[in-house]
């Protein structure tokens, strides 16, 4: 595993700094499995940074972390599963055509391509439930809009860079728009809020 940078935040938190998404959800997946609660208080995954907060001992923690094998001989190994959701998608979205053309593909073979696709919650960001699942093969990777949209519907199923997305509600977007859900992604009432938090396993289900 590479390890960018290690900073030490406030008086009871670690960020490691790595160089990519997926050695990000890598290191989480590894704590979450590895780190009891009464060492570390909660652990928060972003595109290229692990947060490690209410640490009991930073530096036993930032050892521990560094002999930590994610990807021996540069190959994922396999980890236990996370929670499986499949997300019903009806594949109608303004963007889809445009992407399909991109991919070099039929709008069909494009759902097809998307919908075959296991994605795993990287991490949550943007808006309250919005998950960042990763997955999608390099070459199928799409840029964000050059005119984002002022209104998102929410459920609206987006691409942008090596991410897919649902927007949780109604908001400004730039993402690639290919479909959209009825499912609900937050609620405040529920343990976890999230429909999707980190680490989940998801399929897009074409309906």
């Amino acid at each position: 595993m590479h390890i960018d940078r290690v900073v030490r935040l406030g008086t009871d938190a670690l960020l490691v700094e790595v160089p990519d998404s997926a050695t990000a959800t890598a290191l989480f997946e590894t704590a979450r499995d590895r780190i009891s609660v009464e060492d570390v208080l909660d652990i928060v995954p972003a595109a290229r940074t692990v947060l490690f907060d209410g640490v009991a001992d930073r530096d036993a923690l930032a050892e521990e972390i560094a002999g930590w094998t994610l990807f021996p001989d540069d190959v994922a190994p396999a980890r236990p599963q996370g929670e499986s959701v499949d997300v019903p998608v009806v594949y109608d979205g303004p963007d889809l055509a445009e992407v399909a053309d991109r991919w070099q593909m039929s709008v069909e073979e494009a759902v097809a391509a998307h919908s075959a696709t296991e994605f795993t919650v990287a991490f949550c960001g943007f808006a309250p439930g919005f998950a960042y699942c990763t997955g999608l093969a390099e070459r199928l990777h799409v840029p964000r809009r050059p005119d984002p949209r002022t209104r998102v519907p929410a459920g609206s199923v987006g691409l942008a860079g090596e991410f897919t997305g649902i927007y949780p509600s109604a908001s400004p977007g730039g993402w690639q728009l290919i479909g959209h859900t009825g499912l609900g992604l937050w609620d405040v009432d529920r343990d976890p809020p999230a429909t999707l938090p980190p680490g989940t396993r998801v399929r897009f289900v074409p309906r």
